[in-house]
């Protein structure tokens, strides 16, 4: 009697304990639609193309149940001058986010990776450019503990821009 009662606890432990679930991905139409989204929406700016502005940004920002972004929040940023065209491109997405059913509000983590196309063959005038850049960035960085949540990490959006002549 002990075991069919402990074998009946145990099916039922079991039954209730599931793995992390399987989400659909946040932003209608999937992975590949999200990114060509952001490489449609994201205007690289004449500063970033002036300066030869490459790097990295970690945005978090909340979603409501309409799919709307309520709170946009810089984690990091290799340069001030990345964010502007990101943080324009994130409410261009409004309505498009969809956040499990159980919430009345989700988290997302979304990294970007903003570079230009090299030349085939790289002058010094651009090693200049890429060099000052580097060298003059101004970084936005977190100096205190950053509360996740439940946020959800995104892929990264990578944007790739032409230097131009």
């Amino acid at each position: 009697m002990k075991k069919i009662i402990l074998i009946a606890v145990a099916v039922l432990f079991s039954v209730y304990s599931m793995a992390q679930t399987e989400l659909a991905f946040p932003f209608q139409g999937g992975a590949p639609v999200m990114s060509t989204f952001f490489q449609d929406s994201l205007k690289v700016s004449p500063e970033i193309v002036s300066k030869k502005a490459t790097g990295t940004a970690v945005f978090k920002f909340t979603a409501d149940e309409k799919g709307t972004i309520k709170r946009i929040v810089i984690y990091y940023a290799d340069d001030y001058i990345l964010t502007a065209p990101i943080i324009e491109a994130l409410k261009k997405s409004n309505h498009k986010w969809i956040i499990p059913d159980h919430e009345k509000s989700h988290d997302f983590v979304l990294p970007f990776s903003i570079g230009f196309t090299p030349p085939a063959v790289a002058s010094k005038a651009l090693e200049k450019h890429v060099y000052d850049f580097y060298t003059h960035r101004k970084p936005i960085l977190s100096t205190n503990q950053v509360p996740m949540d439940n946020a959800t990490l995104l892929p990264t959006v990578v944007i790739n821009y032409d230097l131009g002549k």
